[in-house]
């Protein structure tokens, strides 16, 4: 399956078990823009899976105000670029309306952000800004990276009773893998996935760049070297507990990020492992990421702005001759 249909079959699944969850954003009747509600408008109707105006702030408002008085929106913003004009009611609203009310009001609302750079979509199309929304208490963070975990994550997600920005890259909407066939399948939020098991150097990251550290894997295995790839999931909360365990026994830590470096989740991810396993690091902390500098349109200059395979077995010769 691939992973813009495994999302998919976790919606209709959802849907169909339960009533009050249904999908708002821009295009939904015709399949959305990637095609990844593609036949759902046929099956619930166009009440539960509904075309909005050009405007993510209403699309926004509309969903909070429903999640709050009882169903379960999936909100789609088309792409993360444009869910800026909606940070209003997913920061100061949906965010914090548990904790303002005493726990008297919740928003179970699911909030789909199509992320990172892709087919030369330029500055305004590609960006990748996960660590704006980590940064926000009240929300969940949620990143998948291959189809399985976009069908379990979602499913959880959609459960969860709390904001959750559900960030799917553009890039592996055609990934396939196997995804269980299984309609309560679910992936526990904030539990990452050890995608390779090695004993030199941890490389941790998320959503696209977890297929680039497993290519980077393969290339520092052709120089001897045993690289181990932690796939996060989910990026708040995030598995202190796997990740730490991980560095323990390596000593050696790399995060690797398709967002900017400065700002990035990255750091927090450095920094926590600097301040609780000083002494069992054998080398600094790496970090990567792109540089500061809008994405272009020209694919020679987006390709320098991205961190590949390469970039990341060559970081991790490096760390090893620390």
């Amino acid at each position: 399956m691939t992973y813009a249909g495994a999302a998919m079959a976790a919606l209709a699944e959802e849907m169909r078990r339960d009533p009050t969850v249904w999908a708002l954003g821009e295009d939904l009747g015709r399949g959305g823009v990637f095609g990844q509600y593609k036949g759902l408008a046929e099956e619930f109707g166009h009440d539960r899976v509904a075309s909005t105006p050009i405007s993510e702030a209403t699309i926004m408002g509309a969903a909070v105000g429903a999640a709050m008085v009882g169903t379960r929106p999936v909100v789609e913003m088309r792409f993360s670029d444009f869910a800026l004009c909606a940070v209003d009611e997913m920061v100061n609203q949906a965010a914090k309306a548990r904790f303002m009310f005493g726990g008297q009001a919740r928003v179970p609302v699911v909030i789909r952000q199509p992320s990172g750079m892709w087919r030369s979509s330029a500055a305004q199309h590609s960006q990748s800004l996960e660590a704006w929304y980590v940064h926000i208490p009240g929300l969940v963070v949620v990143t998948p990276a291959t189809p399985a975990d976009n069908k379990g994550l979602l499913t959880a997600s959609i459960r969860c009773d709390d904001p959750v920005i559900y960030m799917e890259h553009k890039g592996l909407w055609g990934a396939t893998g196997e995804v269980p066939d299984d309609a309560d399948f679910q992936v526990p939020l904030g539990r990452a996935r050890i995608a390779r098991a090695g004993g030199d150097i941890t490389v941790v990251t998320w959503s696209a760049m977890v297929h680039e550290a497993l290519a980077a894997a393969d290339l520092a295995a052709d120089a001897g070297l045993d690289m181990e790839v932690i796939d996060l999931r989910t990026l708040w909360p995030w598995d202190r507990e796997t990740v730490f365990g991980s560095v323990a026994r390596t000593g050696r830590l790399i995060v690797a990020q398709e967002a900017v470096q400065v700002g990035g989740f990255g750091a927090e991810i450095a920094a926590s492992v600097a301040e609780a396993l000083a002494g069992d690091l054998k080398a600094p902390v790496r970090r990567l990421g792109a540089p500061r500098a809008p994405i272009s349109y020209s694919k020679p200059l987006e390709d320098r702005l991205r961190v590949g395979a390469a970039r990341i077995a060559e970081t991790a010769a490096e760390v090893m001759a620390a």
